[in-house]
């Protein structure tokens, strides 16, 4: 491989610690890579909102790929640079399909900057919650200026049968996807991935996969795992995100992503 260009890596159970820490040996990693001329890319399920509170971690990034590829968003300038939606009619019919198939699903719409729930969605984001509610779910998707991702929650359900269960419907236009969030399905525009958001904010700067560094822990990590020259699943991973990548690294309960960039950077 050659000399990394970008490392880009997910947040939540990857580089984070326990409720979003960036530890100071991450801190410093990340700030010696950057000063070494490598762009640092945040690729997550979260929204931009959550950098008004991690204001260290976005200050460390060159950039942040948010709701799993369908938000570009410029840290240092506070704003979106891309988006990708869901169209609302779409939505609607992949909720139709799931309900009918997984009753105790309630369902919310994430915009990027609020969640609007219909009434019984009971996921609370442990970052930058920000949720409003309407009686149902055609009402929240109306009251909604945009979808970028369709969240369906089941209080105390596990998400791994969730995901094995919407793999199995008949779902027209929409991804399907979760990143370890308890009992939480996401489900976004069809073709819209994290690997295919970095790699289209890569190829706009020259850099092909074989220069890109990726770390990950969960199933949404997959296809960013697969397209990166060299990956690495946290100790921690999930067996799909650990069967994609190349390489594996210590748990973000031992700062493992700053290990493999001090490494990398030797």
């Amino acid at each position: 491989m050659t000399a990394p260009r970008v490392i880009a890596t997910d947040l939540d159970g990857t580089l984070l610690g326990p409720r979003g820490a960036l530890t100071d040996r991450t801190r410093t990693a990340l700030r010696a890579a950057r000063a070494q001329g490598v762009a640092l890319v945040a690729v997550t399920a979260r929204p931009p909102r959550v950098f008004q509170e991690w204001t260290a971690l976005a200050a460390a990034l060159d950039t942040a790929i948010c709701a799993n590829g369908a938000m570009v968003y410029d840290p240092a300038g506070q704003a979106v640079t891309a988006s990708r939606t869901l169209p609302a009619e779409t939505a609607a019919m992949a909720a139709k399909a799931l309900r009918t198939a997984l009753p105790s699903l309630r369902f919310a719409v994430e915009t990027g900057f609020e969640v609007v729930a219909e009434t019984g969605y009971a996921k609370v984001d442990s970052v930058g919650d920000r949720r409003t509610f309407r009686d149902s779910l055609t009402e929240a998707l109306a009251a909604a200026p945009q979808v970028v991702k369709l969240l369906a929650h089941v209080d105390g359900g596990e998400a791994d049968l969730l995901l094995a269960a919407a793999r199995g419907l008949d779902l027209a236009g929409v991804d399907l996807s979760h990143s370890g969030g308890a009992g939480l399905l996401e489900i976004g525009p069809a073709g819209v991935t994290k690997a295919g958001t970095l790699a289209a904010w890569c190829a706009g700067r020259g850099i092909g996969p074989e220069a890109v560094v990726a770390f990950g822990d969960a199933p949404n990590d997959v296809p960013m795992l697969a397209w990166a020259g060299r990956s690495f699943a946290v100790a921690n991973a999930h067996p799909e995100a650990a069967a994609a990548a190349t390489d594996r690294c210590g748990s973000n309960l031992d700062d493992g992503v700053a290990a493999a960039v001090e490494a990398l950077l030797r």
